[in-house]
């Protein structure tokens, strides 16, 4: 099957092609996250048409914002001002008459490493981004699962020590906590700086604890790390690990396997794997 995964950004738009399970062309193109939402449409529009679209099956689209699934409304798209309300499964179905399926970017870098990364193996998948926030998409039984109103796998807004995991378990612990970015801070630790290192163990231990409430919550097989933050994997390893131990269910906590993405464009893969998903869920 071609599909096409979309990856839409505050500054630009990627757009790939899928055959075969392989991403064989990748086009992109910065807009201007100050337009309209005609404007930006047109941008989407002119990057798709370098495609052969008469041979694609399915798209998919992933956005930094709310989606409505149902009616494939999507709302309040991160740093593009104009998109309040944008029926976009509807515009796309309009122009070229394909399926259209769109949904989140943490759901759709779960479905990404299902499909055709870390998770292939699972059937219970937590892609747990830790960046500039903390989000997830679940993967129960095999299907992507979303939730009835797309918030499945906001683990960061969960309160946590006075406030949210977010701010304890993503960038903004480093800037909240210790007024540096957490590439600042990496650097440092990289250089054998023991302040920043023990700042890592101490994010390691909060990581911990965010991976013991999605296990309480979600039972996963495996829970695939990406966003920034996973590149400092080897500095907080072992304090997350000391947090998890103390979970209730030493069966789940053995049996739980922890990974780190190392999937290029897994953002457009993740588009991708939308088409797919919908139609494993369409044989049941």
């Amino acid at each position: 099957m071609a599909i096409i995964g979309i990856d839409l950004g505050g500054t630009n738009v990627r757009v790939g092609l899928v055959e075969e399970n392989r991403l064989i062309k990748v086009e992109s193109k910065l807009i201007n996250n100050k337009g309209t939402q005609e404007e930006i449409v047109n941008d989407i529009f002119n990057i798709i048409n370098k495609f052969e679209i008469d041979k694609i099956e399915g798209i998919g689209v992933g956005v930094p914002g709310v989606v409505d699934l149902k009616n494939g409304i999507v709302y309040e798209v991160q740093n593009i001002p104009s998109w309040k309300e944008v029926r976009l499964t509807e515009i796309l179905n309009n122009k070229y008459n394909i399926p259209v399926y769109i949904n989140n970017d943490a759901n759709c870098f779960a479905a990404g490493e299902k499909y055709f990364g870390k998770g292939q193996e699972y059937n219970n998948v937590v892609g747990l981004i830790v960046g500039t926030g903390l989000g997830a998409g679940i993967i129960m039984n095999g299907k992507l699962y979303s939730g009835s109103n797309c918030g499945a796998g906001e683990f960061g807004m969960i309160p946590f020590k006075g406030s949210i995991l977010e701010n304890y378990c993503s960038g903004q612990f480093f800037e909240l906590n210790y007024g540096k970015s957490g590439s600042d801070i990496y650097k440092e630790a990289l250089m054998g700086d023991t302040t920043a290192q023990k700042i890592f163990y101490e994010f390691g231990l909060n990581l911990g604890e965010a991976i013991k409430i999605i296990l309480y919550s979600v039972d996963p097989d495996i829970i695939i790390l990406g966003g920034s933050v996973r590149k400092a994997f080897n500095l907080f390893q072992s304090s997350m690990n000391e947090s998890i131990n103390s979970f209730a269910y030493s069966k789940a906590k053995n049996n739980l396997k922890i990974a780190v993405s190392e999937m290029e464009n897994i953002a457009i893969l993740g588009a991708a794997a939308l088409y797919m998903d919908a139609q494993l869920s369409n044989k049941f």
